[in-house]
């Protein structure tokens, strides 16, 4: 490999992955996840929930729709890292506005593709998650090596702080119910969904203080999704301790392992993480099937769900929480996304909860 193209993936535990530049040519480490969406690359792009993480997507054929102005889930690319198999050059798309490699040169953010996508995830789920780097400026193993090593590890890594919004906004639109957002990395998807079934939203820092909340009097409070280890963000779960029982709470992936986290229970890291757009959930109180978006590496500890918490949701994959509520104070939340962007919309209705919660 010796063309200006060459460029290598070298993960944790030594496994190399050699390849050709895609998008940004330049160098970056991240921790290497992989998820299994055929649809919905510039969602999983911009979604704050994917920060310092290299994604692999297990589809063989990328880019194939372009690049749009609209489906963006958050302000920039996230992602620290893309992998592929292979790359379409032309996409074909009346939506379409410029390539996907066009659009990760484009925000400097660097890929590999031409590597055997299906034999690194097979590796990641052999041997869970782990950090790597990607590299198209320096070719020396042993020197990616020492770079790869400086990198932390996820286990206890607060990302929130670095995703959130640094001031306070409110969301456009008029609504009956006066929400709160806590954004811990929001996907823009989940506030047009609220937006649209009533709520005036306005958006508050993952640091925001539950005597701020509590002032702005809001008649429910949202929890966002986000990136990271949930235990490294001993202020939001301080926070969501306070509103316990003083306003309805609804979570969304981060938001759902924060209250679970507020409530008394515990979370752990998942070996490989949940990341598509079918993955099975039954629904313990309807008994029904809902098939999810999901994009999540850590779970919530089921046998720590204190007495007055209920399991409301199972993943059908591996048997860990989907959804869980309180049963004496008006607070639930699910571990994956309802918004589904990309992906089915099975489970619509949570919104729908959230609103029957905020009348009650």
């Amino acid at each position: 490999m010796n063309n200006s193209n060459s460029t290598i993936l070298l993960l944790a535990d030594g496994r190399i992955f050699q390849g050709r530049s895609f998008g940004y040519q330049g160098e970056t480490v991240g921790e290497v996840c992989f998820n299994t969406g055929m649809t919905g690359y510039q969602e999983i792009l911009t979604d704050p929930s994917y920060c310092k993480q290299i994604v692999t997507m297990t589809s063989p054929h990328i880019g194939n729709y372009g690049i749009n102005e609209e489906d963006v889930e958050s302000e920039n690319i996230q992602v620290a890292g893309f992998v592929i198999k292979e790359e379409t050059m032309t996409p074909s798309n009346w939506r379409s506005t410029q390539s996907l490699g066009e659009y990760l040169k484009k925000n400097k953010i660097v890929g590999i593709k031409e590597i055997d996508t299906r034999s690194l995830t097979r590796h990641i789920r052999d041997k869970g998650a782990m950090n790597g780097i990607i590299s198209s400026n320096d070719l020396d193993i042993q020197s990616l090596d020492k770079k790869l090593k400086k990198f932390p590890d996820m286990n206890g890594l607060d990302l929130a702080k670095d995703v959130t919004t640094q001031k306070k906004y409110k969301w456009p639109g008029k609504g009956r119910y006066k929400v709160a957002v806590i954004d811990f990395g929001i996907k823009k998807n989940i506030l047009r969904l609220l937006s649209d079934i009533g709520c005036e939203l306005t958006v508050f820092p993952a640091s925001i203080k539950a005597e701020d909340i509590l002032s702005f009097e809001p008649d429910g409070v949202f929890l966002s999704n986000g990136p990271g280890d949930p235990l490294a963000v001993t202020y939001g779960i301080e926070t969501v301790k306070k509103l316990l029982g003083k306003v309805p709470l609804f979570g969304i992936c981060l938001g759902h392992q924060i209250l679970a986290l507020a409530l008394g229970a515990s979370t752990f890291k998942l070996k490989f993480g949940h990341r598509g757009i079918n993955h099975p959930v039954r629904n313990n109180e309807k008994n029904t099937v809902e098939i999810t978006s999901q994009n999540h590496g850590f779970a919530v500890d089921l046998d720590s769900l204190p007495p007055n918490v209920i399991s409301t949701h199972i993943n059908l994959n591996d048997n860990t929480s989907g959804g869980i509520r309180c049963t004496d104070i008006p607070a639930f939340s699910v571990q994956y996304h309802p918004e589904s962007s990309p992906g089915p919309h099975d489970s619509r209705y949570l919104f729908n909860q959230f609103i029957e919660m905020m009348n009650a």
